[in-house]
């Protein structure tokens, strides 16, 4: 796609029918399977990180604002090039000679747990190993971290993860906080509702209806912006509560990312997106903020997983629910 391409609107993929399952037996199976791994922490010489160096946002420097009118446009081009902090981790020697991600598994067709063979599957544990296969030169050279969605920022600046690759939104915020990759998958804000709801989207139908967002999120953000009246006091550490609680008719719906919705609707049948993405969103790969060569080294895996990879993972995991792939997003880059 040509920068002219991107200009010009892009489709919304939409959600089709997904098919008869039983929706609070597949919830609590999932549920069940789904317990999160223990986050263990990895020195900061593994990640080629000065032990003087300041840390967290106050330690990042503020976000241009120019630049962050594409807060998705990375601050590394792409390099095949080997720096410090990838050298380190292959030669670090009190954790295993892998990278250690930070994933989701609980986010169906994303990054889950298969109950009938306990492995990770989904569209984003495809990257992780395409970066893995590259990085490391094996596929299986890689550590997964289960972490929720309000510990990401947190992981990545411990150092307990290398990187996160968890559906997660590339931000204004977050740029300060943490370096990303060039975007992976473009999404938006959309409400899942119990079918007949009277709920129709981001719109004044909220009012007075209970909302579930996860803590963290671009979700909780945006209500917080502009509610319309609706009450946002409950949230969880991952959208698979969201959508337990909504089963469980605590709350009148769910926001999340279309994409991560359309797996949950996945899930349970009784439920649906209403109105339109109300937010154009953009997900990356998440690194520490002063490992800028290993951001270089991971767009440079994304330069070729665009071309084929993508595609491939699409059509296994998404394609069902979120119809015809509407391909990659171009990379972009600050300069």
């Amino acid at each position: 796609m040509n920068r002219s391409d991107r200009e010009r609107p892009r489709p919304r993929p939409r959600l089709r029918g997904w098919g008869g399952v039983s929706a609070m037996a597949v919830a609590c199976a999932l549920t069940a399977a789904l317990a999160l791994l223990p986050l263990q922490r990895v020195s900061e010489a593994t990640l080629g990180m000065d032990d003087t160096a300041p840390r967290g946002p106050a330690a990042a420097e503020p976000a241009r604002a120019e630049a962050c009118e594409k807060p998705e446009a990375s601050t590394a081009r792409p390099s095949r090039a080997e720096g410090a902090t990838l050298e380190r981790i292959k030669s670090r020697t009190d954790k295993p000679r892998k990278l250690i991600v930070g994933v989701d598994q609980n986010s169906y067709r994303w990054g889950y747990r298969d109950p009938a063979t306990g492995s990770l599957e989904g569209f984003d544990i495809d990257l992780v190993r395409a970066i893995a296969e590259e990085l490391m030169g094996d596929p299986e050279a890689v550590v997964f971290r289960a972490i929720p969605t309000n510990r990401r920022v947190q992981a990545i600046d411990s150092g307990e993860v290398d990187m996160v690759v968890r559906t997660m939104t590339i931000t204004c915020d977050r740029i300060k906080e943490v370096a990303f990759s060039t975007a992976y998958f473009e999404t938006g804000q959309q409400l899942l509702v119990p079918k007949g709801s009277k709920i129709t989207g981001h719109d004044t139908s909220l009012k007075g209806r209970r909302v579930c967002a996860a803590a963290g999120s671009t979700a909780l953000a945006e209500l917080e912006t502009e509610s319309h009246g609706a009450d946002i006091s409950t949230t969880v550490p991952n959208q698979l509560d969201c959508l337990v609680r909504l089963q469980l008719g605590e709350v009148d719906a769910v926001v999340t990312d279309s994409a991560l919705a359309a797996g949950q609707a996945a899930q349970d049948p009784m439920v649906e997106l209403v109105g339109e993405p109300f937010t154009e969103e953009f997900y990356g790969v998440a690194m520490h903020k002063d490992a800028k060569d290993l951001v270089a080294r991971v767009n440079q895996v994304l330069v070729e997983y665009r071309k084929d990879g993508w595609e491939r993972s699409y059509d296994k995991w998404l394609k069902d629910g979120m119809g015809k792939s509407p391909g990659p997003p171009p990379a972009t880059y600050r300069d």
